[in-house]
């Protein structure tokens, strides 16, 4: 699917800001951050929201790897060492872009099990336990990441299977070094987490705090059987009598047949243009991608980059873009393997045309925009990550467990938390999900489909040469975050870190408010009061993005004041 948007050039070559986080451990890695200049021109990267994972990924590159390869290593590895969004219990999207110019897209996003219905968190006719979609066994959606990955390695990786995962089992067996953030996370959630599983978990075992060791036996156990067995080591065998045997115990309705069929699916990916740049980003079942080309032609079409970056018209216009393309999220998504989604519709310059052009210089009371259904901010609890290799593969992926630490179920003597991605379903069509996300028929619960989700993985060439892979956590405002960022590199010629720690914006159409960066312009940010807009302070983003300058050398950024973000390159 494309979407055209007329030519231009924008000239300017970009200065180079990279930060490189120094480690000397696969395990023992330091609580606190340490930057530095990479000393030479790098043409591989791997940048993520911890350092540790980023290591194991650019070690693989190191040894001969590409970024597929590189990729597999570190989604293992952040199942270790960032257990809040990390996963092999929960999935993904993956949004690749090949040296011989092919690109594509892996979805392995989690799918219900076989038996769910529609109504299936109703106590009564008109009664829903929401907390039932939230926590426990009955929050599960059939985990995708292993499969995915094994997918990935399948058909496009180099190395030998067994040298991906031994890292991660390293750092699971030997520990990693809790970095303040993850402290506060896991004792922050230790309680709930052993209370809703079975036995006592490694979670709740003590008070963490910055440069405890943290070891994990049991996933160590478990990602062994990975290792040697592949995906099989996964759903099927001891990993998944474990998961179903604490399914059952907690009374839900996954079953190892719901495993045993799981398989994630090659999509082609969503191709756009803004100016003489390509996009290329994920398809449904995410909605993040449509509505990121979305916003881009909005943007070209009103001409917002001649108006000052971060001014108070660029962010007035760019926050009407945002609220139009969300006003009708809900209507018309879902999984496109059980609803038809309207894309040609939905990207087609006469739509989008007609979305836009009444946008003028006050803001629009959402009331007076046409609606489908109320949507709101949702969590950061997602991760994202992007590689590149010296051949020029770059393999951007979002995955998550949905929730901070998914469902807070620990599959019993596997040691793997499970996503609680059954909330991301429409529970009662006109009714908020747990981050205040509303959807409709499209999106209803079937067993075996897959939920509407917006992470938004995306890759964007120049002249049919890589330019950068882009990515965030952070739901509902993933589409933004990731739009803000590519327009910063494509029409204000900054560099990668610039981009991503430049203040953003967010709207969605509901609540009719705009969602802000403490870094904002006081003084914009009071103009924009003035022109209608209800500002509130809220963080946007944990970007993990690369760019590659025309010489081939690469710019990494990541946001380290919101996460343990690192970047690695050589």
């Amino acid at each position: 699917m494309s979407v055209k948007i007329k030519n231009s050039s924008t000239g300017n070559k970009l200065t180079t800001f990279l930060v490189f986080i120094v480690l000397t451990s696969f395990a023992l890695l330091p609580a606190c951050k340490q930057t530095a200049v990479i000393p030479a021109d790098p043409h591989q990267m791997v940048v993520s929201t911890h350092p540790a994972a980023s290591k194991v990924g650019f070690d693989i590159l190191k040894e001969g790897g590409n970024a597929f390869d590189a990729a597999i290593a570190v989604q293992f590895a952040l199942a270790v060492v960032y257990p809040r969004a990390g996963n092999i219990g929960g999935g993904g999207f993956a949004v690749f872009h090949e040296a011989n110019g092919r690109n594509g897209a892996l979805d392995f996003r989690e799918v219900a099990p076989i038996s769910a219905f529609p109504k299936l968190y109703y106590e009564e006719e008109n009664r829903v336990n929401y907390q039932a979609s939230l926590i426990g066994s009955y929050a599960v959606g059939v985990p995708g990441t292993v499969d995915g990955m094994w997918k990935m390695h399948v058909k496009k990786g180099k190395l030998d299977w067994r040298q991906l995962i031994q890292p991660a089992i390293n750092l699971a067996e030997k520990g990693v070094i809790l970095t303040e953030q993850e402290a506060a996370h896991m004792n922050e959630y230790s309680r709930i987490i052993d209370s809703v599983s079975i036995s006592p978990t490694v979670f709740g075992t003590k008070h963490w705090k910055a440069g405890d060791l943290f070891i994990q036996t049991d996933l160590a156990n478990t990602l062994k059987l990975i290792r040697d067995n592949g995906r099989e080591g996964f759903y099927d065998g001891p990993t998944a009598d474990k998961l179903i045997r604490t399914i059952k115990i907690r009374h839900g309705i996954m079953r190892k047949n719901d495993l045993q069929r799981y398989t994630s699916v090659w999509r082609d990916a969503l191709k756009g243009y803004y100016k003489d740049y390509t996009i290329i980003t994920m398809p449904p079942p995410s909605a993040g991608g449509v509505m990121l080309l979305q916003m881009l032609f909005g943007a070209d079409f009103l001409n917002i980059d001649k108006k000052g970056f971060n001014s108070t018209d660029y962010l007035h216009y760019l926050i009407e873009i945002q609220r139009r393309t969300y006003a009708d999220r809900a209507e018309f998504f879902g999984d496109p393997d059980f609803n038809f989604v309207p894309v040609d519709k939905l990207l087609s310059p006469l739509f989008l045309e007609k979305k836009y052009k009444d946008i003028g210089p006050l803001a629009t009371p959402s009331s007076a925009i046409n609606p489908s259904t109320k949507v709101s901010i949702e969590s950061f609890e997602t991760t994202h990550f992007s590689v590149v290799d010296r051949w020029g593969n770059a393999v951007a992926i979002t995955t998550t467990l949905n929730g901070n630490y998914g469902s807070k179920l620990v599959a019993d003597g596997a040691g793997f938390l499970l996503n609680n991605e059954m909330n991301d379903f429409t529970i009662e069509i006109g009714k908020a999900n747990q981050f205040g996300m509303v959807g409709g028929k499209m999106n209803e619960i079937v067993g075996g489909k897959r939920m509407l989700s917006n992470m938004t993985p995306t890759i964007i060439m120049k002249d049919k040469d890589l330019y950068a892979v882009l990515g965030t956590p952070g739901g509902s405002t993933i589409p933004t975050v990731v739009m803000q960022a590519a327009m910063n590199i494509m029409a204000f010629n900054m560099s990668m870190q610039a981009a991503v720690s430049a203040p953003k914006i967010h709207s969605q159409w509901m609540p009719d408010e705009v969602y802000y960066d403490q870094s904002l312009s006081p003084a914009v940010v009071d103009s924009l009061k003035k022109l209608g807009h209800i500002m509130k302070y809220t963080p946007l983003g944990k970007l993990n993005c690369i760019k590659r300058l025309p010489d081939g050398t690469l710019q990494g950024g990541t946001d380290t004041l919101k996460s343990d973000g690192s970047i690695m390159g050589d």
